[in-house]
């Protein structure tokens, strides 16, 4: 099981990114983003079902990010708008075989290797 994020960068304040995080070994229910700054926790960015209908957002990203997913490429994509300094941080791709949408890190089983996000005022 490998789960390839990328997409991460260097992007001013006001501006957009979007992350990517490709799939690969098995079949996932659920998927997400989550995000930890320099000196704080791990925390929950987006979640979204297996059908791509159902989709979690954290408050501080709600109306600015949109996940989606692709299941014929096995892909999970973060589409990040309007950022702020405050969204600095390394971006983590997370997914889970089980159907029941998650914002709790523990209950997701595979994770990607991070990548970071920058964002300059």
């Amino acid at each position: 099981v490998q789960l390839l994020a990328s997409g991460g960068g260097l992007v001013q304040a006001g501006g957009s990114m979007r992350l990517s995080c490709t799939i690969s070994g098995r079949t996932f229910g659920i998927m997400g983003w989550f995000r930890q700054a320099p000196g704080k926790e791990r925390e929950f960015v987006a979640a979204v079902g297996w059908s791509g209908m159902s989709k979690y957002y954290a408050d501080s990203v709600k109306g600015r990010f949109t996940i989606s997913r692709d299941n014929a490429k096995s892909t999970v994509n973060l589409q990040m708008n309007s950022l702020k300094p405050e969204d600095t941080a390394v971006y983590y791709c997370a997914a889970d075989p089980r159907l029941v949408l998650t914002m709790r890190a523990e209950q997701y089983a595979d994770w990607g290797q991070g990548t970071q996000v920058t964002v300059s005022s």
